[in-house]
């Protein structure tokens, strides 16, 4: 049975378009690995495959529930499993793509996720805390508390940070319920550049959702009742575009802080994926890309 061809790396280097090459020459079928892209309605603002491309290469894991639903880990683990089965029975190679690194390695490595249930009134507390206190208190305290979980975490994924410390907070240390036995055999392919070109890369996609209609998007949300204070809508794009459409901000600095923030989230994501990783086989992002991979995949791949 082929293995799962995971391809992983900061954003902006290509992981999608590379699939969709790829499964040209070893027929396969997409899952996502974006933790925006379950969300309907946020497509330009999440870089989601277009619709021609959906229509190309079948792809799982793309809007699942609405901004305002809540998408657990556990969630995103179980219906993975389920599409990659799904892809298997057809005879097609399943190809996990993306770089939100909490569901790559929740995935490949099989973390087991004992439910700690919610505590709705501390988590309450803590959210108040952050609204009035800021996330970077918070995230101290989770470096404080548990500092293995602290340094797989996004600072500012205050959702997450809180999530954490919930559950510290109940007694678990959160970094101890990721015990792991990877449901799947896998290969996994991680996409690099220099500083240099990541940055140019990045400031030439947030051009291009500008230019595509990213203002009109985050407006549509709004009028359809999606506030800024849902999760899904602090995601790169969508709180800094909020912010222009709040009068806090003006439009070129809301694009500016798009493009600064991007930059960090791409350095964080080398967290998730390192260079010195073994398990990663890691290529440099740019032309012949497609040809170098299929290379080195087909010895795994039966077609």
């Amino acid at each position: 049975m082929n293995p799962l061809v995971a391809i992983v790396g900061p954003t902006a280097t290509g992981k999608s378009s590379l699939a969709l090459e790829l499964c040209q020459t070893s027929p396969g079928e997409i899952i996502s690995a974006d933790s925006r892209q379950v969300y309907r309605c946020m497509d330009i603002g999440t870089a989601k495959p277009t619709k021609g491309e959906q229509a190309l290469v079948p792809h799982h894991l793309i809007d699942v529930v609405a901004p305002d639903q809540d998408f657990s880990l556990a969630l995103y683990q179980s219906k993975a499993l389920e599409a990659i089965e799904a892809i298997r029975k057809k005879g097609k190679t399943a190809f996990l793509v993306g770089g939100s690194g909490l569901y790559v390695w929740a995935l490949l490595e099989g973390w087991r996720i004992p439910a700690v249930p919610p505590d709705p009134a501390l988590r309450q507390k803590l959210e108040d805390r952050a609204r009035v206190e800021g996330g970077e208190k918070l995230y101290n305290e989770l470096k404080e508390t548990d500092p293995a979980a602290a340094e797989r975490i996004d600072p500012r994924n205050v959702r997450r940070v809180i999530r954490a410390l919930e559950v510290c907070l109940q007694g678990t240390p959160f970094s101890q319920l990721q015990v792991k036995d990877p449901f799947v055999d896998s290969v996994i392919i991680g996409l690099t550049t220099s500083r240099a070109d990541l940055y140019r890369r990045i400031d030439t996609r947030v051009d291009s959702m500008i230019e595509r209609g990213l203002v009109a998007e985050v407006e549509s949300l709004v009028k359809m009742g999606y506030g800024f204070d849902l999760p899904s809508m602090s995601g790169l794009g969508y709180k800094q575009i909020g912010l222009y459409l709040q009068s806090k901000m003006d439009l070129p600095t809301a694009i500016q802080q798009i493009k600064f923030d991007t930059h960090s989230f791409a350095r964080h994501q080398y967290n998730w994926f390192r260079l010195k990783d073994k398990r990663i086989h890691w290529f440099e992002a740019g032309e012949q890309l497609s040809q170098s991979v299929h290379r080195f995949i087909e010895r795994f791949v039966v077609n």
